[in-house]
């Protein structure tokens, strides 16, 4: 990494919070889990990491901007650190001492922490970096509620739970499951990214569920009992006589549940009347007879016709 600048893709007259933005897009889109086995994406995660720890940290940035340490936090030759006095627990050894410290221990992969926090004093702490993960699970799964596993940058696989409900573009939060602090400082989090698959034929709408269904002429003529699915497995069903394309049938409590209201929402079926695909001479037949004597307009009811 040359540029840090470059490799989040952030003009130099970035504020922080553009940083933070632009480095979590690009953790989501780069993380090892999300690109198993794949090198050259696991070298641009280190890039867009170390750019970040760089970034994120003001003092690191400013020394950076006047040239005084390289994108690797390394000091330049003939460039010192501003000598700042003595910091609070750092037993009146020279701040570019400690700073080296820190910079060693940072360029461990993945162990950082725990060398920093031997080497610095108290009065060094600083916080560890977020990490953001990238989760997709089927519709399903995501009404009901599942579990997803995640490594984490210790290297702990842990199971995170998927709240029933969980919408797409969900982020869990997972406090101090980031990366490690320095000088004895908090972890940072672990955000997980929830992205949930389409399904075949749900749809959600807030808490509700809709799907359409089709129904042949008998039923809707006649009314049937007939099976449907929903999120909790199929159920039984009564189709009304004289049923038509666009009649709904509402399943009370058979939509998404809203843990925070206490609440969860409906299904609602709309029905489609469909006809053989096979032309069939009696019911032609039927219909020439019928038809002359019974006819209605469906279209300027509609408003399709003036």
């Amino acid at each position: 990494m040359h540029d840090p600048y470059k490799a989040l893709g952030v003009p130099r007259t970035a504020d922080a919070e553009t940083i933070k933005r632009a480095y979590r897009k690009l953790a989501k889109q780069l993380h090892p889990d999300v690109n198993p086995g794949n090198a050259t994406v696991e070298r641009q995660f280190k890039d867009v990491s170390a750019a970040y720890d760089l970034l994120s940290d003001p003092d690191k940035r400013q020394r950076f901007d006047r040239g005084e340490i390289d994108s690797q936090g390394n000091e330049r030759p003939g460039a010192r650190r501003p000598h700042a006095g003595p910091r609070a627990g750092a037993r009146g050894a020279d701040p570019d001492d400690i700073w080296e410290m820190f910079r060693q221990a940072r360029a461990g992969a993945g162990a950082a922490g725990a060398g920093a926090s031997a080497g610095a004093g108290a009065g060094s702490r600083r916080r560890g970096a977020d990490v953001t993960y990238s989760v997709t699970v089927d519709f399903i799964a995501a009404a009901v509620g599942t579990k997803r596993r995640i490594t984490l940058p210790d290297g702990r696989a842990i199971d995170v739970a998927i709240p029933p409900g969980t919408g797409d573009g969900t982020q869990l939060r997972l406090k101090g499951q980031g990366q490690p602090g320095l000088g004895g400082g908090h972890a940072g989090d672990a955000f997980v990214d929830i992205s949930v698959q389409p399904h075949q034929f749900f749809v959600r709408k807030g808490d509700d569920i809709h799907v359409d269904v089709p129904v042949t002429l008998q039923e809707a003529v006649l009314g049937a009992s007939i099976t449907i699915p929903t999120i909790d497995g199929k159920v039984s069903v009564k189709v009304p006589r004289g049923a038509n394309s666009g009649t709904t049938l509402r399943l009370k409590g058979r939509g998404i549940a809203n843990p925070k209201a206490g609440t969860r929402g409906d299904q609602y079926v709309s029905l489609t009347v469909v006809l053989p695909e096979r032309q069939d001479t009696d019911l032609v037949a039927f219909v020439e007879r019928w038809g002359p004597a019974n006819l209605y307009d469906v279209r300027r009811k509609a408003g399709l016709e003036d």
